[in-house]
């Protein structure tokens, strides 16, 4: 049998009925698929026997070394970096296809599957327009990374962590769908709480949205602005100066998406949870390596930052990195500095005003006593 027994909801969230016994699936896959590859009915019939949550890990772990080879071939490592926007839709799709063919209630994975295809398009779409699907195009900070460790040591972080650890936590951080792939087997209804969970993680990807998109105007804006010497309108020559983006929902977090990303992965772990009738379950483990993920990447990014442009570290002391924080004294978008900029200009403005009055006093006082 492909799917556990389950007498309770609280079932779907076993770690010991839904996934130990199963495991065993994960080693037979290879040779099974290899006697029915050529085989159309035989390949869906082995899809509808094995696990879906083990088929996932399967292609997950089949994915690892292709990555490596990629990459080692070509030098890239953001092999992943490509597919980063699109795995989990798949996962989830996986997922949703299995319920559909298996004959289980769908219309909590009907719901996940629209938001995740939404999630995916935004993604995707950021990351194409940034140049990231061009022929060459890497992720900077594995050349800063490379510069600073030997490359045998590279080529382990490549193995363990770039092509196999990210490839298997896209796969986990999707898990909770499994246990809502669960909880259909007992027919539940579509509850409130669930098209609130799903709104939620919409509004996340909105969020993540505006950030994108401000932070493109800006870096559009800048380089018109190194290219023309002109600055652009509803913009500042100080934040151009900058050369990064603080206005916006970015003067209220240093990265207002990568926040928004990780809440949309927590948010789904708390359906599960929710669903199963429990307050935590084993799927947290794909949230939570995302979050230490983040962590990791925004400060190693942080730091580049830091180094490029001298008045980033001021912009994070008023700015919290990724939650608003409610007690700052100084706003995010420099826009104290710019009022105190603009007072002392207005000032040096009078004053040349008065010089010149000052001037044109003289000399009227001089063309009268020439005349006299």
């Amino acid at each position: 049998m492909a799917l556990p027994v389950i007498k309770s909801i609280i079932d779907c969230s076993s770690l010991e009925k839904t996934v130990y016994p199963y495991l065993p699936q994960l080693y037979d896959l290879p040779q099974q698929i290899l006697q029915t590859y050529n085989n159309p009915t035989g390949l869906k019939n082995l899809y509808l026997a094995t696990n879906p949550l083990i088929s996932a890990c399967a292609f997950s772990l089949f994915l690892a070394p292709l990555f490596l080879i990629v990459s080692e071939i070509n030098k890239n490592y953001s092999q992943v970096d490509r597919l980063w926007s699109i795995l989990p839709t798949i996962y989830n799709a996986h997922y949703t296809i299995y319920a559909h063919m298996s004959g289980l209630d769908t219309q909590r994975l009907d719901n996940m599957i629209a938001f995740s295809v939404v999630w995916s398009l935004r993604l995707t779409f950021n990351y194409w327009r940034k140049g990231g699907y061009n022929i060459g195009s890497e992720d900077y900070r594995w050349e800063v990374l490379r510069q600073k460790i030997h490359p045998g040591l590279f080529f382990i972080f490549n193995v363990l962590f770039i092509s196999l650890a990210q490839s298997i936590l896209l796969f986990l951080i999707t898990t909770p769908t499994y246990v809502i792939l669960l909880a259909g087997r007992l027919g539940e209804e579509l509850t409130t709480a669930d098209m609130v969970f799903v709104r939620l993680m919409m509004a996340l990807v909105l969020l993540e949205f505006f950030a994108d998109q401000q932070q493109w105007n800006y870096q559009y804006a800048k380089r018109e602005y190194l290219k023309t010497a002109k600055v652009p309108r509803s913009f500042y020559q100080e934040d151009l100066d900058r050369g990064f983006v603080v206005t916006g929902v970015w003067s209220w977090s240093r990265h207002p998406n990568f926040a928004a990303e990780q809440a949309i992965w927590v948010v789904l772990y708390q359906w599960g949870c929710w669903t199963s009738d429990v307050m935590y379950n084993w799927t947290f483990i794909g949230a939570m390596s995302y979050l230490i993920l983040f962590q990791a990447s925004t400060w190693f990014t942080e730091l580049i930052t830091a180094s490029k442009y001298p008045e980033y570290k001021e912009y994070q002391s008023r700015v919290s990195k990724f939650l608003p924080s409610l007690y700052t004294d100084l706003p995010g978008d420099f826009s104290d500095q710019r009022a105190v900029k603009m007072v002392q200009e207005r000032i040096e403005e009078k004053k040349e005003r008065a010089v010149e009055k000052k001037a044109e006093k003289k000399g009227s006082k001089k063309n009268g006593t020439a005349k006299k």
